[in-house]
């Protein structure tokens, strides 16, 4: 078991959404020498930018958290620019954490790598078979070859690098631009504004017939970090809650607690996704000891307050 206080830790990423949480426990738990690489200071997809990262900074544990990402309307505008960049980010990370001899890599995949009709719930060993929803196909499979490349140094170079892949995440400070969210934190919005507006109508993507899984930042944070700890293996993970629940009716409970009682319309004419998503969560939890521990509908809750509580903020 790796005791990551006094180690130099640095995290890709860690001004994000998720990398925020990560960041704030690691200091909780005391570690004092935690870095959090910036762009433009840092561009990741440089190899240099990354060569004297390194060597500034002398990484112990490299956290890979660093992703270009949003939902399916941003995943069909830039196909190119999520392969290209999230791609060549994770490999030249990988390679220069290969070079500079890092005790531990830890790689943050995604759900979008497993195959558009997996079987539910998914598991790790059908993450190859079969080709990716299209909308997020590119990006999905530049995560998945992060995958490959942690596998194949640690076959030949003995390198303790893992791939964990976590479920859609939802929590306060997610990313709230229609342009580019996923769809919790859409939903909310779009609600909210129907709300004090006065409008009696959103609209929402497809049918409403998918599903999703969804864990709360702060667990896949407790993920992260026990397997950081804790898991030395090749197999990849999935970071899940096992819940399983329609947009359709995911819309309704987020209407429900924010008060809108309004009409949902759904444009069939966009596209749906994935048909389901699930994840078998069970390999986390034997091989390093996660379960995610918060109520789906407490924190969806947490996340409405909070997305509340910043808009008063702006507004003052």
């Amino acid at each position: 078991m790796i005791q990551l206080t006094d180690k130099r830790i640095v995290v890709t990423g860690g001004a994000g959404f998720l990398g925020t949480h990560l960041i704030k426990r690691l200091v909780k738990m005391g570690c004092r020498n935690v870095y959090v690489p910036i762009y433009p200071e840092y561009d990741l997809t440089r190899i240099d930018a990354i060569e004297r990262l390194f060597d500034a900074h002398c990484p112990e544990i490299l956290i890979h958290l660093a992703a270009v990402v949003g939902g399916i309307g941003a995943n069909r505008a830039n196909p190119g620019r999520f392969f290209y960049d999230n791609a060549i980010m994770g490999i030249q990370l990988i390679e220069a954490a290969r070079r500079y001899s890092v005790e531990k890599t830890v790689v943050l995949g995604t759900i979008c790598a497993y195959p558009k009709f997996t079987p539910v719930p998914f598991r790790e060993e059908e993450l190859w078979n079969g080709y990716p929803e299209e909308t997020n196909a590119p990006y999905g499979l530049a995560k998945k070859m992060m995958l490959v490349q942690c596998q194949s140094y640690r076959e030949q170079y003995g390198m303790n690098a893992i791939f964990l892949l976590p479920v859609n995440l939802y929590g306060p400070g997610d990313n709230f631009d229609l342009e580019s969210s996923h769809v919790i934190p859409a939903l909310i919005r779009k609600c909210v504004e129907a709300v004090e507006t006065g409008r009696e109508e959103i609209v929402l993507w497809g049918d409403g017939s998918p599903t999703r899984e969804f864990l709360y930042v702060e667990d896949a944070v407790e993920g992260i970090l026990l397997a950081t700890e804790r898991y030395d293996k090749s197999d990849p993970v999935n970071l899940g809650s096992g819940m399983e629940i329609s947009i359709r009716n995911l819309a309704t409970t987020v209407a429900a607690i924010t008060g809108f009682t309004g009409r949902i319309t759904w444009d069939t004419n966009k596209p749906n996704g994935q048909p389901r998503r699930c994840l078998d969560v069970s390999r986390a939890e034997r091989e390093f000891g996660f379960k995610a521990a918060t109520p789906f509908e407490a924190g969806l809750r947490k996340t409405i307050d909070w997305y509340l509580s910043s808009n008063k903020s702006r507004e003052n």
